[in-house]
């Protein structure tokens, strides 16, 4: 599947895979920060953003898209960071295509199964009429369920108006909730040995002290920093936290630049 990705800059390739719900300008005022001699690929997952909807939602899928994306720029390799499910993708691409994968970032999320912790959003996403005029009747009819104002305002901006002047979400739903339980399994395959960083936010419940072992079993050069006084949003909660670790790991892979 051909992705929609935002690029610019010249130099190795990095790729920033995006969350569940999310789009790749998530990161855009992230990698504009980093300032680093690179060619950022700002990535729209299948079924999000503006990259083709797709009838299967499978970490499975999404691995085999990042890999036609390398193919189709002519890349041999990239440093990937992937935030929550985009974490989760890059960790699959690691383990199977591991010369492709320079080095891996992976932000706040593990291998490990977790709780289905969207169904919630999901179940309110489907529940709102789209046939309104106003961005605020869409978020009131969120709020009846969804309490916090910037958890609102992140989904918010995955709606869109068509040439009509009408209102749709881009992302595919109905596949994301057929498919969500595919979201809260475990990544398997075998380890990456290559350069790896895990992001873990203080407060987030993502990625706890109990999924250390299987993450040195599955990458056994990764080393863990926590980012202070952050939940799962690190690169919003504590930007400067993350932007340091990020150059940090950068600076190890490519020394001289």
């Amino acid at each position: 599947m051909r992705l929609h990705f935002e690029a610019w800059g010249s130099g190795p390739a990095f790729l920033f895979l995006h969350g569940f719900l999310g789009s790749g300008d998530n990161w855009r005022t992230m990698a504009r920060s980093l300032d680093l001699p690179a060619r950022y690929y700002l990535v729209d997952l299948r079924n999000h953003g503006r990259s083709p909807h797709a009838p299967e939602h499978t970490y499975p899928a999404m691995m085999a898209d990042i890999v036609e994306l390398l193919d189709l720029e002519g890349l041999s390799e990239a440093v990937i960071l992937g935030h929550s499910m985009g974490g989760r993708v890059g960790m699959l691409v690691a383990m199977h295509h591991p010369t492709r994968v320079r080095g891996l970032i992976v932000g706040d999320i593990s291998p490990a199964a977790h709780a289905p912790i969207h169904l919630p959003l999901l179940e309110a996403l489907r529940q709102v009429n789209l046939h309104v005029a106003r961005r605020e009747e869409v978020d009131a009819q969120l709020a009846r369920t969804v309490s916090d104002a910037s958890i609102r305002q992140f989904l918010l901006k995955s709606l869109a108006r068509d040439d009509a002047g009408h209102f749709y979400w881009r992302w595919n739903l109905p596949i994301l909730y057929r498919d969500y339980s595919e979201m809260t399994g475990p990544i398997e395959g075998p380890p990456y040995t290559g350069p790896t960083l895990f992001l873990q936010g203080e407060k987030s419940p993502f990625l706890k002290q109990a999924h250390l072992p299987l993450i040195q079993q599955l990458f056994p050069k990764a080393r863990l920093v926590v980012i202070p006084n952050a939940g799962h949003w690190i690169h919003v909660e504590n930007p400067t936290a993350v932007r340091n670790a990020i150059i940090d790991f950068w600076r190890e892979l490519f020394p001289t630049s």
